[in-house]
């Protein structure tokens, strides 16, 4: 299995470093799941009927970004970038055109303004935006992060399991 670093967070950091750190670990995380594998294995499906792939899961996380940083943070206009409300789960919905190097690119792009986005502001800011009739400050949104990466990165090492048989990392 091709491999990229991983940087392990520190264990005595202050609180935003550890929840950034921890996040970087989990987004470092999915990348290394899907190393390696070219598009077609990307685009495996766990098990019939679930559509549930790598590719899928890093669209996923493209759009999770999005709309937490851009939309709920600071309340900039994101359109969705694979799902819509006539296709929910448009991210998991792919085809032979969908590829690994766009998937990523997206991906790349939304963590990169998620970091723009949060560097200015405390962990106490609350966010421009609502979402269910509530605000959110960005420590909250750094543990959910934290917490949705961490149950998709599961996710990945049964795919990547499955595809190939690697384990761990």
């Amino acid at each position: 299995m091709t491999t990229t670093e991983r940087t392990y967070p520190p264990t005595t950091a202050g609180e935003r470093e550890t929840l950034e750190s921890w996040l970087e670990f989990h987004r470092e995380t999915l990348a290394q799941k899907c190393a390696g594998l070219d598009d077609e294995q990307l685009r495996q499906a766990s098990a019939p009927p679930s559509e549930l792939s790598l590719l899928g899961l890093v669209r996923h996380m493209a759009d999770v970004e999005r709309n937490w940083f851009r939309l709920v943070l600071a309340a900039e206009h994101a359109p969705p970038l694979y799902f819509s409300e006539d296709d929910p789960d448009g991210e998991f919905h792919l085809s032979a055109d969908d590829t690994w190097e766009a998937a990523n690119s997206a991906w790349q792009a939304e963590i990169a303004h998620a970091r723009e986005l949060s560097a200015p502001r405390s962990l106490d800011d609350l966010s421009a935006a609502k979402r269910h009739d509530r605000q959110f400050n960005l420590r909250w949104i750094y543990v959910h992060m934290i917490e949705e990466y961490a149950r998709h990165n599961g996710h990945a090492d049964l795919l990547r399991e499955r595809i190939d048989g690697a384990t761990g990392v």
